[in-house]
């Protein structure tokens, strides 16, 4: 299991994202298993690849407030969410590129996307 020591009793919204260089295997179902309890439920896991969710909103200004928030969330972790908008709807896909899998940092950005 991928650890970031010293941070084990921090929630996921509390820890930090890692930069990711690759040259690590993406987490197994039995290691993603214990990340999923700790995000929203809304959040899917697909195909043990990426996790993702769809966020609604009374109309499309709403939608775009809540992507720039979500943008500025991945700016600052420096980790980036793939986003689909439309009116009243927000598609996230999250997933670490590098390793073309799931990652920790993943779910603390989950988290982190989910106290908006």
């Amino acid at each position: 299991m991928i650890r970031i020591y010293g941070v084990e009793n921090l929630s996921l919204k509390e820890k930090t994202c890692i930069p990711c260089q690759g040259g690590i295997p993406p987490l197994t179902i039995e290691e993603i298993k214990p990340f999923m309890v700790q995000i929203n439920d809304d959040w899917k896991l697909i195909a043990d690849h990426h996790i993702e969710r769809v966020f609604t909103f009374p109309d499309f200004q709403t939608a775009l407030d809540f992507v720039n928030s979500a943008g500025e969330i991945c700016e600052k972790e420096d980790h980036h969410a793939d986003f689909e908008l439309s009116w009243g709807r927000v598609k996230i896909m999250i997933w670490t590129h590098k390793i073309d899998g799931l990652h920790e940092s993943d779910f603390i950005l989950a988290a982190k996307i989910d106290a908006i």
